[in-house]
């Protein structure tokens, strides 16, 4: 079975040249042709590395769902309601945890490494993520979900996710209080002070402001990561958080301190190391 994102890249390129035909027409300099461009790249390649990495959590989240003592029925709503939460809470602690941890930072700084904001940033995707994220997901197969109703709702989810990556939807009003939007992502993108670490929703923005990460959008955010990158190498652009890591690492004495670099926040303060870069996603 196709993933819904696989099914969606047509829908997405075609909003993205709209999105830029708009903001072109609008002088909005939203997009940058270069860095545009090597979004879609990046975010094309991700797909093909997804695909590759796909075979091997299959087998994983196969396992754990085998391991399930109840298995949900496919057939009922009711299924198909609980998952859309499981779903969107442990997307919610996969994202808050990959800010918190240097190990799942460096796959998703590749999302936040754009300095600008628009919707060719979101196909902006990590290569290598697959080798680590399922860890957050294959708990859901354990519940009792068949790995491709997962596989359904949790395309859906990203998907739903593509569209608030844009500057020119403001406000959409009462929604603003129960679902993730443009103006909470624009936060979450943003590297101002108050906006650092905040906002990891998927779809529902609740989880935010149940869990104490939630910042309402205002002021204009100025989007990347603090230390930023200034490569178009795709390349780089995925392995640069690795690389800083371990030169982080090798001025860093004895075992504790080292490992800090690996499983301590992304945050090390600047006398501790003058390698270390902290990047917001």
């Amino acid at each position: 079975m196709l993933k819904p994102t696989v099914i969606a890249i047509p829908i997405f390129a075609l909003l993205i040249g709209i999105e830029a035909w708009y903001s072109h027409r609008r002088h909005a300099n939203a997009y940058e042709t270069r860095d545009a461009w090597t979004n879609i790249f990046v975010g094309f390649m991700s797909v093909a590395f997804g695909a590759l990495f796909g075979i091997f959590v299959a087998v994983i989240y196969n396992a754990a769902y085998e391991l399930a003592p109840y298995k949900f029925p496919a057939e009922a709503w009711w299924t198909w309601a609980i998952l859309f939460f499981v779903d969107d809470f442990a997307y919610y602690w996969f994202h808050r945890i990959s800010h918190e941890m240097r190990l799942f930072w460096n796959f998703h700084v590749v999302h936040h490494s754009s300095e600008h904001y628009n919707l060719s940033v979101a196909v902006r995707q990590s290569w290598f993520s697959g080798i680590l994220h399922w860890v957050f997901y294959a708990p859901i197969m354990l519940l009792g979900f068949a790995p491709w109703m997962f596989a359904l709702m949790h395309g859906f989810n990203l998907i739903y996710q593509f569209w608030i990556h844009t500057k020119f939807i403001r406000n959409l009003g009462p929604l603003e209080h129960v679902l993730n939007t443009p103006s909470h992502h624009r936060v979450h993108h943003g590297v101002n002070n108050p906006y650092l670490d905040k906002n990891y929703a998927g779809v529902l923005i609740i989880w935010d402001k149940l869990f104490g990460s939630f910042v309402p959008e205002t002021e204009e955010p100025r989007y990347g990561i603090i230390k930023p990158i200034k490569s178009y190498n795709p390349l780089w652009i995925n392995t640069h958080g690795w690389v800083e890591t371990w030169q982080a690492m090798r001025s860093r004495k004895g075992m504790l301190a080292k490992l800090r670099c690996i499983f301590g926040s992304p945050n090390i303060d600047a006398e501790e190391s003058v390698t270390e870069t902290r990047l917001p996603v």
